[in-house]
């Protein structure tokens, strides 16, 4: 719609506004005029003469022209020769001198300043193929495409409002107040402004817009109206030649004190730079406020250009912004771009426009003397693919037709002067260095090294970064919705007060609010009917839609809430876990022999007896009291065997190889006892599940019924997460609701387990007197939270003051006074079961191999002392062998089985003896 309300206007314009030409009666038919590198080529100029960019541009631009005329190595044959209009800021006026002209046969403009103008002219520049050189037309939606003879020679306002963006996410701000002068260069750049924060997760909280030529009452209406909102960070997108005004009614508002950010675009450098010296009242009123300046490196025609300023006598001013180079290098991009075509052998002609023909007849107007430039398509591509060094810096077009490499000065107005607090470019972000001092082929680096700024004074000379909002004095109540349902009234519940509302969510909200630096003064709305619980995602969904300020409750923070909403830290971590019923075991009157299955039972015996008789076998030669008459030897080894069991044998172990036997045997039953002990403990004490659901693995696998608490996020969560059939969820509203339906079970018509967050159950525990228990770990990990809507800068204050809390120690006396629990045993809450074999069989074993080694020892001493033992026959022959032979020859000769019982029922000292005897007896025989 605007543009071919554009179209029309300037169809008007041809058709009225036209200054009408004397008819020479020459032929009207189509004349070409063809000259061959000319002398003197026409070059036309638009200005706002008194703007601050027209005051600066103007003189800039005839400087560049005799710069031009009087250079030996561009155009040395050609002159050009510069008609300018003053365009008096007006859209209307730019057009018609615009027409004016290309009634001059120019071959190209430059110019003009205006967003504004340059939108209605382009169509003209478009129709007769005359570029279109603008230094001041910012506007990002004036496109090279849409426009093709439109050449921007500055930067479009998308790159400023993309630094702007990267300087207010680097303070970590996400709301901003645009304030512009609403046209269309203000509301289109405003617009770019807001997609770009858009797409980092931040947003123009309000687009404030100031009527071109507004009055001081309306400006100041404008600012009370904005102060009275929650940002306090300010963005200033308005026209160079009254945006000063802003600041002056700011200030005596209060408004640029601390606390207050202020983001200007390039407008306000661009009058500062103007002036060589600085009002001090408006010094005054724009102390800590940031602005943006084009970058142009410090080059040495720079400093020439600086020094030959002072020296041009049509300034109006003491010294020139950035504008005034960009101007400057417009004339030599098109001077360099006539060089050229006119060395690849191009010429200019003109010829009529047939379009025209039919609209002068009857016409006072003259339409004829608008004539096409028949190279115009060859020019423009010459200046698009002109590359050279300027005052701004190197000037080269990418293939959209915008200059490369776009770079801004970060500027902080401070005391007398200014202060570059650093830079930002399209390839390296924010930075404290130079962007012609690192490489353009570094691709786009957000990391934290490359993203830094030199130090900031804030408005009211604070050196410390402003929060960039407060709460909002607006008079709107702070609407903070609050579940009303019908269980756990603990957590929060309607109220008589006149709070109207109470509860430890309650609590911990006005604990964390009253540390908050700024008033907060929350309204309560209840939401629910206090019948059933509502649903906490559509509770969270109406607070991201903005239904509410703020949801305060029993609210857990999971994943698909956070897309939508922002959460304070958690307050009370929570989890889901698994409730199921118990039964207390009944006494029995057998229970103590089931800590030991039969097996186990039957091995431990035998095992008693079977150490008795290796000791007793071990011990019977040499002790006293393993000898007598054989019932008294069984039942010696019946009490010895036993009484190990309680540590109290009796006698007194003489052999080695029987006291290594019982010290490991003692260390076997050490370990059965205490084992025994704990088993039968555990039996005697359980408590039995009369669920088959033991976890959360039981859980899916089992097909009983399982109960949610309504409304909460559970129910999908076994739905979607854990595969659990719809069919087996029950939900359920309170704790009584919970008690019959454990009671009952599932054979009843109940359920077999209840799924919940961990604070609920616990409050259960208490209403239930433990007579319930938790099976399994929390199989989730979560916690409550404040929502908020999205980027709210609450969310994080009442974050950090929920911390604080946290670490003084109030938030857990709340928790102590509202959801205190009675702790409730965890422990043997699976039936006990008996010990096998298979726990011990190793001690078993060790305790075998040890009793088989040691009999094997002393039957090899036994019958190495036997065979040493000679009877009377062999020693009446005085046959006496010697020790090695008597320990080896059992192995060859015949061995009596009763001799050697015999043998062993002696006493060992008798056989000493015996020994001793006959070994004297052969020494006589020997001597004599």
């Amino acid at each position: 719609m605007r543009r071919n309300s554009v179209n029309i206007l300037v169809f008007g314009l041809w058709v009225m506004v036209v200054m009408p030409l004397e008819i020479k009666g020459q032929s009207q038919t189509s004349k070409t005029i063809v000259t061959r590198s000319p002398s003197v080529v026409n070059v036309g100029a638009l200005f706002a003469v008194n703007s601050v960019i027209g005051r600066s541009a103007k003189p800039a631009v005839a400087a560049a022209i005799d710069d031009v005329n009087s250079s030996p190595t561009v155009l040395t044959e050609t002159r050009l020769n510069l008609i300018s209009y003053d365009t008096n800021c007006s859209g209307f006026l730019g057009t018609i001198e615009a027409l004016q002209l290309m009634e001059k046969d120019v071959v190209a403009m430059i110019g003009p300043q205006s967003s504004v103008i340059a939108h209605l002219i382009s169509h003209i520049v478009n129709e007769l193929h005359v570029p279109l050189l603008s230094f001041g037309a910012t506007d990002p939606t004036l496109s090279g495409h849409q426009h093709p003879y439109f050449v921007r020679t500055t930067q479009s306002d998308y790159y400023q409002m993309s630094a702007i963006t990267d300087f207010v996410l680097n303070f970590e701000w996400k709301e901003v107040v645009a304030i512009f002068v609403d046209d269309d260069n203000g509301r289109n750049g405003i617009l770019a402004l807001g997609e770009v924060l858009a797409k980092k997760r931040a947003k123009i909280s309000y687009k404030a817009g100031i009527t071109p030529g507004a009055s001081h009452s309306d400006i100041t209406e404008l600012l009370v109206k904005i102060n009275m909102m929650e940002s306090r960070v300010y963005v200033v997108h308005v026209n160079p030649d009254s945006g000063l005004e802003i600041f002056a009614l700011a200030k005596k508002l209060g408004m640029v004190t601390g606390g207050y950010v202020w983001i200007t675009t390039d407008w306000l450098l661009a009058v500062l730079d103007s002036s060589e010296v600085l009002d001090p009242k408006t010094m005054d009123a724009i102390q800590g406020v940031i602005s943006l300046r084009q970058h142009t490196p410090n080059s040495d025609i720079k400093k020439s250009f600086t020094t030959k300023w002072k020296s041009i006598k049509e300034k109006q001013t003491s010294s020139f912004n950035s504008y005034a180079l960009n101007a400057y290098d417009s004339v030599w991009l098109l001077a360099h771009a006539l060089d050229k075509f006119f060395k690849s052998g191009g010429s200019i002609t003109f010829s009529n426009d047939s379009k025209l023909g039919h609209i002068t007849n009857g016409s006072k107007l003259q339409f004829s003397a608008l004539r096409i430039f028949n190279e115009g398509t060859q020019l423009l591509q010459t200046i698009l693919a002109t590359t050279f060094a300027g005052l701004s810096g190197n000037v080269k077009f990418d293939q959209d037709k915008k200059l490369m490499h776009p770079a801004y000065d970060i500027v902080n107005i401070g005391g007398t002067g200014l202060r570059t607090v650093g830079y930002w470019s399209n390839h390296s972000g924010l930075s404290t260095s130079a962007p012609e001092s690192s490489s353009y082929a570094k691709h786009l680096n957000n990391s934290s090294n490359d993203q830094c700024l030199y130090s900031v004074i804030w408005p009211g000379g604070m050196s410390k970064r402003p929060r960039g909002w407060v709460y909002p004095n607006n008079g709107k109540p702070f609407r903070v919705a609050v579940p009303y349902g019908y269980s756990y009234k603990e957590v929060v519940t309607k109220d008589k007060s006149q709070k109207g509302v109470r509860g430890y969510c309650i609590d911990v909200f006005e604990a964390a609010v009253n540390l908050l630096p700024y008033p907060v003064t929350p309204e309560y709305i209840l939401y629910g009917d206090g019948q059933r619980n509502p649903s906490y995602s559509d509770l969270v969904r109406d607070v991201a839609e903005n239904k509410y300020d703020a949801a305060v409750g029993d609210i857990t923070i999971i994943t698909n809430r956070t897309r939508i909403a922002d959460f304070t830290q958690p307050y009370l971590e929570s989890g889901l876990v698994i409730v199921v019923p118990l039964n207390k075991s009944k006494p029995k009157s057998w229970a103590f022999l089931r800590p030991f299955t039969v097996e186990m039972w039957l091995v431990s015996g035998g095992f008693f007896l079977f150490i008795g008789f290796v000791v007793w076998f071990l011990e019977h030669r040499s002790n006293e009291e393993f000898r007598g008459p054989p019932l008294g030897q069984i039942v010696t080894v019946l009490w010895f065997s036993f009484s190990t069991m309680f540590f109290s044998h009796r006698e007194k172990i003489l052999s080695t190889l029987a006291r290594f036997v019982l010290i490991l045997w003692l260390f076997v039953v050490l370990i059965i006892t205490s084992s025994y002990t704990a088993s039968l403990t555990s039996i005697l004490t359980v408590q039995q599940l009369t669920s088959t659901i033991e976890g959360i693995d039981s859980l899916i696998s089992s097909n009983d019924p399982i109960g949610v608490q309504e409304g909460t996020f559970s129910h999908n969560y076994l739905i979607q997460e854990l595969n659990i059939p719809e069919s087996r969820i029950v939900p359920l509203r309170d704790e009584v609701e919970y008690l019959n339906a454990l009671h009952l079970g599932p054979e009843g018509g109940g359920v077999a387990a209840i799924v919940d967050e961990l604070p609920y159950v616990e409050l259960f525990m208490r209403y239930s007197k433990c007579e319930f228990r938790i099976v399994g770990q929390e199989f989730t990990k979560s916690g409550w939270g404040f929502a908020f809507p999205r980027d709210s800068p609450l969310a994080i204050d009442l974050s950090t003051a929920i911390l604080q809390l946290s670490e003084n120690g109030d938030l857990q006396r709340i928790h102590d006074k509202w959801l205190s629990t009675t702790l409730c045993s965890q422990t043997s809450i699976l039936e006990g079961k008996s010990l096998t074999l298979d726990n011990f069989w190793g001690l078993f074993l060790v305790c075998g191999i040890t009793c088989f080694i040691s009999i094997c020892i002393f039957f090899c001493r036994m019958f190495c002392a036997y065979r040493r033992y000679t009877p009377d026959e062999e020693a009446a022959r005085g046959i006496v062998e010697p020790d090695s032979a008597t320990c080896t020859r059992w192995f060859f000769g015949a061995i009596s089985f009763k001799d050697v019982i015999e043998f062993y029922d002696k006493k060992e000292e008798v056989i000493k003896q015996k020994l001793r005897r006959n070994t004297r007896q052969v020494i006589r025989d020997s001597e004599t």
